[in-house]
């Protein structure tokens, strides 16, 4: 940034002229004092000049663990830190009072009791913050550009390659109380809850280390489930839902929510295949009809081959006769080529 560059130039400027300042305090001519702080703030101003790419790119890297720090705050955390300060502060008072007769006692006296009870009782309370979860008022900060998480799409998973990819931008947010619900899936008795959990614990794990997410550690009792407070800290923040629940999706929609559906994604990313095109596919069952033979495409596309079944178990060249979108999905239709019917 170029305001930062000029001020670290004023900086070695300043420096400069300090010491030649200080420097021509002991010297009998001023005119060759008048020089060297000429000559010293120079030096500064182009010393300052090379050390100011290096001086930015360290306060942008501190600028930036400043951030995460900060948004990592939770409130109950925020609130046991002033609680802890209040009382230090409180207590410095009296003992201030107490201890002003004692003699050699100064301000500086003041100040040291001061910070040694602020250091302690901050410290504690913050060790038990959550103690303090009644004075922590659930607010959180507007991020519109956020995207929140909800646990279906952890533990469906595509989202990791989606953000390997580059594709999904803005920042990541993962409430606490969907940490609560995969664990409470993790830890379930049904093997089928409990590996759906763990699944969506270790698809969080392994996204944290490909892009940082921020845990907003903000609840409401009083909403009975997890998509209802999905959908009030959407609200709150401005952020968009990223779920693949499709009940969720529509209740966020009425009430005025941008949702992004990872299923949604990945059918307006299916190929379009078109009457005419050759497919190459296996034949794995029996249709419907006799002699129809049955296989998939990659992404899950039925496609019904005429008088294919007896092609069942091997790769077959076939060309598209039509293709009909249904309530359940998109279905193809062909039929083998003449040189692998031959």
């Amino acid at each position: 940034m170029l305001a930062f560059r000029l001020f670290i130039m004023l900086l070695g400027l300043l420096l400069g002229w300090a010491a030649g300042h200080a420097l021509a305090a002991g010297m009998s001519d001023p005119e060759l004092g008048r020089v060297n702080t000429l000559s010293l703030m120079l030096a500064g101003a182009l010393a300052a000049l090379l050390l100011a790419p290096r001086a930015e790119r360290l306060a942008a890297q501190g600028l930036a663990r400043f951030r995460r720090w900060y948004a990592g705050l939770s409130p109950r955390t925020v609130a046991a830190a002033t609680c802890g300060l209040i009382v230090a502060l409180l207590l410095s008072v009296l003992l201030g009072n107490l201890l002003r007769g004692v003699p050699f006692y100064t301000w500086i006296g003041s100040v040291v009791v001061t910070l040694v009870l602020a250091a302690f009782f901050v410290s504690f309370a913050v060790r038990h913050a959550e103690a303090f979860g009644l004075l922590a008022f659930p607010q959180v900060r507007r991020q519109p550009g956020s995207k929140l998480l909800d646990s279906n799409v952890l533990i469906d998973g595509r989202i990791l390659e989606l953000s390997r990819s580059g594709f999904l931008e803005g920042e990541l947010v993962v409430p606490g109380f969907v940490l609560r619900e995969l664990q409470v899936l993790a830890d379930h008795s049904d093997p089928q809850k409990r590996t759906r959990g763990k699944r969506g614990l270790n698809v969080l794990e392994e996204l944290r280390q490909v892009r940082p997410l921020r845990i907003e550690d903000w609840d409401d009792p009083q909403l009975p489930n997890v998509d209802d407070k999905l959908v009030r800290l959407a609200r709150e923040t401005g952020g968009k839902l990223l779920t693949n629940d499709g009940n969720l999706g529509k209740i966020a929609r009425l009430h005025g929510l941008e949702v992004l559906s990872l299923h949604a994604l990945a059918v307006a990313l299916r190929p379009q295949v078109q009457a005419g095109d050759r497919l190459t596919i296996t034949v794995t069952k029996s249709g419907q009809q006799q002699g129809q033979g049955v296989g998939y495409l990659e992404d899950g596309t039925m496609v019904v081959v005429e008088d294919g079944l007896k092609f069942r178990g091997k790769a077959t060249r076939v060309l598209v006769v039509n293709n009909v979108q249904t309530n359940v999905g998109r279905m193809i239709f062909a039929k083998v080529e003449k040189s692998d019917a031959a």
